[in-house]
């Protein structure tokens, strides 16, 4: 991981950003002792992955009853 401190990441703000998007991450550095306080990281994009919902999706199946029928109202109330 590279690290800037604040005038020297202002200054290389364009080089920074290139290191971010080779996917490298980069800390900032603040103050007399030059602390990491912030971190820039590159975006995962996530492309055509399928949406799980909920913690049991995929352990769980849940069946009904051929004669099962709730109204809209019923529902509502749940």
């Amino acid at each position: 991981m590279k690290s800037f401190a604040v005038g020297e990441l202002k200054a290389r703000f364009s080089e920074v950003l290139e290191f971010v998007k080779n996917g490298e991450k980069v800390g900032i550095l603040f103050g007399k002792n030059k602390k990491t306080i912030a971190m820039i990281v590159p975006v995962n994009e996530k492309k055509s992955s399928k949406r799980k919902i909920g913690i049991l999706d995929g352990k769980a199946k849940i069946t009904f009853q051929k004669d099962f029928s709730i109204s809209e109202e019923e529902f509502l109330r749940l």
